[in-house]
């Protein structure tokens, strides 16, 4: 019988990769530290339950975001390839290889997709998880400092155990300088097997976030409960907090279900259900988007401090 817990070296795509698996619960966890530390796959008695669009391959080639990837140092979208923040003007360049756009030409998604230079710090399985913890010098890459020149470390912490998979990640400020803090995280999850009209849905969130025409928030938002129940025709691409305390979303189909839990940290969420792919996420931010420009609701990390956030997935039977 083979143990309950482990982490082994694999070749995920042709890439070096760890693989975290909770054999009672049938469930196996993939990261590829090299490649941006991604989560490339969760698999759940066989079966993939993250959305692998174009592949880790053309993750690292362009920073075309699937599984589960780190938006560092903002999540989604900037409103100009210029922000202020914590007493320095920045100024993007946009010919920069590490500045992606979107198609209205906005800086998206931070700058350290498929970064290279994450050190993986542990890897261990006991009787009751198993771990994958790794490193990212930020401030030791001046490629880096130039889109976001504010020193810091970061480190994220992975832990497979009964069945969930929780990544908590920390930002230390290694510098003479306080750290916006605005990072967050892009899964999509997919049921296999099921037809996206029959997935069901739960967004614990009460205040929608109004936008522009190019998805950048206005400042103000709206009340309103969502109702859970079947995606059917309802697409979504929008900002939300008011999302409570541990709040929990949901995507279940097919005699299984994914819970999404905000375990702190994360006080906005992006909901996203693209109409031409089998996918949804549901996205934790530390910060609203284009929070480096409008400084809304935009902490800062004194020198020397940490602060961290953390977020669970868990996979259940119906």
């Amino acid at each position: 019988m083979s143990p309950a817990y482990e982490v082994k070296e694999v070749l995920y795509e042709g890439y070096p990769a760890l693989t975290l698996i909770d054999g009672g619960s049938e469930l196996e966890a993939t990261y590829a530290p090299g490649i941006g530390m991604i989560g490339c796959s969760l698999l759940h008695a066989g079966d993939e339950l993250l959305g692998q669009r174009s592949g880790l391959a053309r993750y690292e080639a362009t920073g075309s975001t699937m599984g589960i990837p780190l938006l560092h140092p903002w999540a989604n979208r900037l409103s100009q390839l210029s922000y202020a923040a914590a007493g320095r003007r920045v100024d993007l360049d946009p010919d920069s290889p590490l500045v992606r756009k979107d198609p209205n030409g906005l800086p998206i998604h931070g700058l350290v997709a498929a970064s290279p230079y994450w050190q993986v710090i542990g890897a261990d399985a006991d009787p009751i998880a198993a771990r994958l913890s790794a490193r990212l010098e930020y401030g030791a890459h001046p490629e880096y400092l130039e889109g976001f020149p504010y020193p810091h470390e970061l480190r994220i912490d992975v832990v497979l155990r009964a069945g969930a998979m929780a990544i908590r990640t920390v930002l230390t400020a290694t510098g003479n300088l306080a750290v916006p803090l605005s990072f967050g995280y892009h899964p999509y999850f997919q049921l296999p097997n099921v037809s996206r009209d029959e997935w069901h849905v739960e967004i614990p969130a009460t205040e929608h976030m109004l936008v522009d025409e190019r998805m950048i928030p206005t400042g103000e938002t709206e009340q309103g409960a969502i109702e859970p129940g079947v995606l059917g025709e309802r697409e979504f691409d929008d900002a939300y907090t008011g999302l409570g305390e541990r709040p929990l979303f949901v995507l279940a189909g097919g005699g299984r279900r994914i819970v999404v839990e905000f375990l702190g940290g994360y006080p906005y969420a992006l909901v996203y259900t693209p109409d031409d792919q089998d996918v949804v996420s549901f996205e934790p931010m530390t910060a609203p988007p284009n929070a480096l420009v409008s400084g809304q609701d935009l902490k800062l990390v004194p020198p020397g401090e940490s602060r961290s956030a953390a977020f669970s997935i868990a996979v259940e039977r119906a």
